[in-house]
């Protein structure tokens, strides 16, 4: 495969991945007004078990299946990777009936371990019908993900990213337009709007299936030509085919399973502690702004720093493969920085802005503001996660990465109920946050255990950044208090998003220019910055 090639699959599929992971981010804000708190709380039940379902029911295939096949075609062995895919095909269309049935069936048995029938909120019989709605969705994305894989096997991104986009939009479409009719024009219930909701997921599933299914005919006849190229020294069995699948998919599933079992976690125990520290009435408010409207905030800076940082994944995997211990250094540190290059100033400005942030994108609340400003420091951890367990699959000790995650989640396990009896809403943002910072300790330690790293001049660049972070909100802060002054500031969105575009444009302004004059900006991005070294010369001369 031509590095050209590589490269232009490599920016399709990223391309198509952040367009999804920001429409999927962006439609919670017209949804918010539409449905509010407690519609969001609602949504979130049926969701947060569907998405576990899904990481079970699919267990890493994409990527899992997208190494299969590349590395058999590679061998000219094209004919294990249709075997693969044929019988993966029914097996996907099983696992998925059977995750459906599983979800379906337990709907009335999930729904009492997340809300009481107590008068306030929402009801059992309301959780039960939007978990059984969502679950549809479970017949076709298992297929759906073993589709995007076989065409990643072969070296084609465009069907992934083009089907996930399609998938995303027709959803939120669906999720926008269905929930509108039923409240705005029919009167309906919010109840049947959320069930819209959830089952637009299935919608979606349709379109993106759609997408696959006219790739597949498209290019069924250049597949077919290559199978007639087929080697046919290799003979597998199913048995060994899915043992080798099973032994690549395993660390893709549990590290998927991560952002699903800690909120799994707060579904069960959330509402629950609430209601015993005297605050079930306000409980499904709180786990709504914390759980779906705070969180989605949250992460996105996470998005945008892994987006940039996890591209440096495959050159960190061969220069261990190769023994290249100056390289991998170099690619550690670069990627170290990187994250937090973007992370930092992101959520510090987003705690410090909360008030406005939280008004700008939902309406104003001091409840919202105070989960915010708590939540935010928490994506640092998020996005460190996620980069540290990338590494050790590209190291090759992906094992450790299960053992982390397990600790985490152990620790929000058992600390949760008292943390939010203690701290009430921040309590379970705590939890959270203490979870993923022992998981991320463990996986740093490992990979200075096994490559050898030391973390030294990344934490003195990190307390750097902090430095300069501290001075863009020593500038920012000022100004964003004056400005509430001069609008005369009464919460409204508008006044808002006037604070928190004049607000964050200055901070990034601010933080920009530091880190360009400090010439850090060039250190971690090299030629990217390049140009602006010309212009200052210029400008000297």
């Amino acid at each position: 495969m031509s590095s050209s090639k590589l490269l232009r699959g490599t920016f399709i599929l990223t391309g198509g991945v952040f367009l999804s992971r920001i429409l999927g981010l962006i439609y919670v804000f017209p949804f918010y007004q539409l449905v509010g708190k407690q519609g969001g709380a609602l949504y979130s039940y049926g969701y947060v078990p569907y998405t576990l379902f899904i990481s079970i029911a699919t267990m890493g295939v994409p990527l899992a299946v997208s190494k299969f096949v590349s590395k058999y075609n590679a061998l000219g062995e094209y004919a294990i990777g249709r075997k693969l895919f044929r019988s993966g095909i029914m097996l996907m269309a099983v696992t998925g009936f059977l995750a459906w049935l599983i979800l379906y069936m337990s709907a009335p048995l999930l729904a009492p371990f997340v809300v009481n029938d107590d008068g306030h909120g929402n009801s059992i019989a309301d959780v039960t019908s939007v978990i059984r709605a969502v679950s549809f969705a479970l017949l076709l994305v298992p297929m759906m993900s073993l589709i995007r894989g076989f065409f990643q096997g072969y070296e084609s991104m465009g069907p992934t990213a083009l089907s996930q986009v399609v998938e995303q939009l027709v959803r939120i479409v669906f999720l926008l337009a269905g929930s509108y009719i039923v409240l705005r024009i029919f009167d309906g219930s919010l109840v049947t709007a959320i069930q819209v909701a959830t089952f637009a997921a299935f919608i979606g599933a349709v379109g993106g299936l759609a997408v696959l299914f006219m790739y597949w005919f498209k290019r069924k006849s250049f597949l077919d030509e290559l199978l007639k190229q087929d080697r046919g020294t290799i003979h597998m069995s199913l048995t060994e085919m899915y043992k080798e699948l099973i032994a690549y998919a395993a660390p893709f599933a549990f590290v998927g399973l991560a952002m699903p079992l800690y909120q799994l976690i707060d579904q069960f125990t959330f509402n629950k502690a609430m209601a015993s520290i005297g605050l079930g009435a306000i409980s499904e408010d709180a786990y709504g702004i914390f759980n779906v409207w705070a969180q989605k905030l949250v992460i996105i800076p996470v998005t945008l720093a892994t987006s940039f940082s996890l591209t440096l994944i495959p050159t960190i995997t061969k220069a261990y493969v190769k023994g290249e211990s100056k390289r991998l250094r170099k690619y550690l540190n670069d990627t170290f920085q990187v994250v937090m290059f973007i992370t930092l100033p992101a959520v510090i400005g987003m705690a410090l802005l909360s008030e406005y942030v939280y008004a700008a994108f939902y309406s104003y609340d001091p409840l919202g503001t105070e989960v915010l400003r708590a939540y935010a420091p928490t994506a640092i951890f998020f996005a460190l996660f996620s980069v540290t367990a990338a590494i050790l699959q590209g190291i090759n000790k992906q094992k450790f990465t299960v053992i982390s995650l397990t600790i985490g989640l152990l620790f929000k396990l058992l600390f949760n109920y008292i943390l939010i009896v203690s701290f009430e809403t921040v309590g379970a943002i705590l939890a959270t946050t203490i979870g993923y910072a022992l998981s991320v300790g463990l996986n740093l330690w490992v990979i200075h255990r096994y490559t050898n790293y030391r973390y030294h001049f990344v934490a003195k660049r990190v307390l750097f950044m902090g430095i300069l972070t501290t001075m863009m909100c020593a500038v920012v802060w000022p100004i964003v208090k004056l400005l509430d002054r001069f609008l005369h500031y009464n919460g409204s969105m508008i006044q808002s998003v006037i604070i928190v575009a004049c607000g964050g444009g200055i901070g990034a302004a601010v933080y920009f220019y530091l880190s360009k004059r400090s010439n850090l900006l060039y250190a971690l991005f090299g030629n990217r910055f390049s140009f602006l070294r010309k212009k200052e010369k210029k400008a000297v001369s």
